[in-house]
């Protein structure tokens, strides 16, 4: 038998004749220090070259420069922020607390946690994992499309002015404040644009004030983040733009700072999104909110400046979103991941269907992304897409709101104007404009599908209100939601573009249901109108239902007075624009920007404590332009898509189009 003595390993050492293992002794050799302080050392420098001396990739060509700590964090931040230091709620921050709101990171605390942070953290990871699980799985029960939680947390249940809020420490609050890069040279701004009218031009000036404190503070307390909650003071993101810093309201707003004049914000927004804007993200988001957003703006940003940066941006994020058409009818899932390219649809949506609205939402960006480009895949899609559906039959001439993309069929016949179905009869007609009205597929399907909606889901109350209602199969529902409420701008827009015999009659139609939207604005006690309004016996344009009397922000109302002020000149629509003005600053400012409210009835309404990106985009820019020179964004020019980001109408200058050599 082999003594087994001589077999034990070098590292082993004998104490009265017993082997004991290198790491149980007491102290080491000399030699073995030097060789463990040396390991020590090597790590120490690799740590140190890692930090200080990684180049940074985050420019448009690639440049050389190099990060600081802090921007070598970020980065990693970006790609998993919680598997740094993950951030505790906000309002349970002490004083050696190494994160501010939303995550932001303090590189002077480092080290300085207390006992039992690490362990803390842990378990707040833990439980904000679980509450987003908990989240998402309530969206799923409900449509996502363009309607951003009106209660996430506990927060916004007591978010008012007569409950208030628990008091929050904030004597450290100027070192959370985000700074973004110094504006760089000023690219052309557009000029003019004052009314003639001294009253409207100081009306104009307050609404630009009212954009000036809601941007900067979101670039005080949420920069890079997709949204502001201006009484939190933190980042805000709703399920529509998935885990992903994505700086949505630096890419919704930018266009209304251009037009606005206001330079240097315009420079601030322009470098981020050159520096920090990557679509290659690996989190599912909605394939309608990245083009309307998104798609949108940048492209707008192209034509207004002519900057390729814009260009190349929308290059990038139109060819992620290209996966989703791979279905067996070429319609479009509804969520992307823009990393993997898998796409799928809601699983509420009429058993897997895709949604009218978000699939016929596609046509104004993809048209101009392939001018611009000179590849036509993406006009081809959406041209697909559309003849598909012409192709169907349609109960009433009427097209529903959910398609299954595999089999090509309707699902659930609910037809409607406001959500779900909305934005795709306002892409008919303004397809046909933007082509220069070339496109005669695009009006012929618009005057069908307009008249049919005349002929079976328009109605006048007993009070003499027109409203356009829901159908579910036969079923009407004398109900109107506030995002119908863009119709009367549709209307007045086909009027004034078909003039034809039905012309008189759309434009009637137009002032008629923006009269009613007004109504519902003017019946409730903030003078906002409320998400739904119904129409019986003993109410009319009033919710009775307490889960839809909030108003978050919404424009929709606001783009039909643009519109109707534009094409009659009748001043009630500036009348009605500067109530919504004095309403939105008496109920929705705070001192950190501008809030949704969860009761339009109510006086002392809870706030929802949400600065959509939206509200720059479209709110406060269509209320602008409302007393701006018809000469400002004219729209013999341009059309808005459904965000109100501006497109070329071919033969305006400005419709930059890819050379024929390409």
């Amino acid at each position: 038998m082999t003594n087994k003595t001589f077999m034990l390993p070098s590292y082993q050492r004998f104490i009265n004749g017993v082997p004991v293992p290198f790491f149980s002794r007491r102290s080491f050799r000399l030699r073995e220090k030097y060789l463990i302080l040396l390991v020590f050392l090597t790590f120490g420098i690799v740590c140190f070259g890692t930090f200080f001396f990684l180049p940074d990739f985050r420019s448009a060509k690639g440049s050389a420069a190099y990060n600081s700590v802090y921007n070598v964090y970020q980065k990693i931040q970006k790609v998993g922020p919680d598997l740094l230091l993950p951030a505790p709620p906000h309002g349970v921050m002490g004083p050696l607390d190494p994160h501010g709101p939303g995550g932001y990171f303090h590189a002077f605390n480092v080290g300085l946690e207390r006992p039992g942070d690490v362990v803390q953290d842990i378990h707040l990871l833990e439980d904000k994992q679980k509450l987003q699980a908990k989240i998402d799985q309530d969206n799923e029960q409900q449509k996502t499309l363009e309607k951003p939680e009106i209660v996430e947390d506990w927060r916004a249940r007591v978010t008012s002015s007569a409950i208030p809020l628990p008091q929050e420490d904030h004597q450290h609050e100027e070192a959370i404040v985000i700074v973004p890069p110094a504006p760089a040279d000023v690219l052309p701004m557009l000029v003019g644009g004052e009314d003639k009218d001294p009253i409207a031009r100081q009306r104009r000036d307050k609404v630009k004030e009212m954009m000036k404190h809601g941007w900067d503070n979101y670039v005080r307390y949420a920069w890079g983040k997709n949204e502001l909650r201006p009484i939190s003071k933190r980042g805000h993101s709703a399920s529509i733009f998935g885990a992903s810093n994505m700086g949505a309201t630096i890419v919704d707003g930018m266009d209304t700072l251009y037009i606005m004049g206001l330079h240097d914000e315009y420079k601030q927004a322009r470098d981020w999104i050159a520096q920090n804007l990557d679509f290659d993200i690996n989190s599912e988001i909605s394939l309608f909110e990245a083009n309307i957003r998104f798609m949108g703006s940048l492209l707008t940003n192209y034509a207004l400046t002519g900057d390729v940066m814009f260009r190349d941006k929308a290059v990038q994020l139109g060819e992620r979103m290209l996966p989703a058409f791979q279905t067996e009818t070429g319609i479009p899932h509804s969520l992307i991941n823009l990393h993997t390219g898998m796409s799928r649809n809601y699983g509420w949506a009429s058993g897997g269907c895709s949604i009218l609205s978000e699939l016929g939402t596609m046509h104004l960006e993809f048209s101009y992304l392939s001018d611009i480009t000179g590849n036509p895949v993406f006009k081809s899609k959406v041209e697909h897409v559309r003849s598909t559906l012409r192709s169907l039959e349609k109960p009433k001439g009427l097209y529903p709101n959910f398609i299954h993309p595999r089999t090509g069929k309707w699902g659930l016949h609910h037809i409607s104007l406001g959500a779900l179905g909305d934005s795709f009869y306002e892409y008919l007609l303004k397809a046909w404009i933007q082509s220069g009205k070339d496109d005669t597929e695009a009006r012929e399907m618009y005057e069908e599908a307009i008249n049919a909606i005349i002929d079976h889901m328009i109605f006048k109350s007993p009070g003499g209100l027109t409203y356009v209602s829901d159908l579910k199969y036969d079923k009407v529902e004398h109900k109107m939601g506030h995002l119908a409420c863009f119709a009367g701008g549709m209307f007045a827009l086909g009027a004034k573009a078909m003039e034809n015999d039905e012309s008189k009659n759309h434009m009637a139609y137009a002032a008629e249901l923006t009269r009613t939207c007004h109504e519902s604005y003017d019946r409730s006690v903030t003078k906002l109108g409320p998400e739904t309004f119904h129409f019986t016996d003993k109410t009319e344009a009033k919710c009775l239902k307490n889960g839809e009397k909030y108003y978050i922000l919404r424009p929709e109302t606001f783009e039909s007075y643009f519109i109707l002020w534009r094409l009659t000149k009748d001043p009630k629509y500036r009348e009605w624009g500067w109530e919504a003005v004095e309403a939105l600053e008496k109920h929705c400012r705070v001192p950190g920007g501008f809030t949704g409210i969860s009761n339009v009835y109510s006086v002392d309404s809870a706030k929802d404590d949400v600065q959509q990106s939206y509200f720059f985009a479209e709110t406060l820019k269509y209320l602008y332009l409302l007393f701006s020179d018809d000469s400002l964004i004219s729209l013999d020019d341009w059309v808005f898509n459904s965000e109100a980001h501006m497109l070329p109408i071919k033969g305006n200058p400005l419709y930059r189009q890819a050379p024929t050599t390409l």
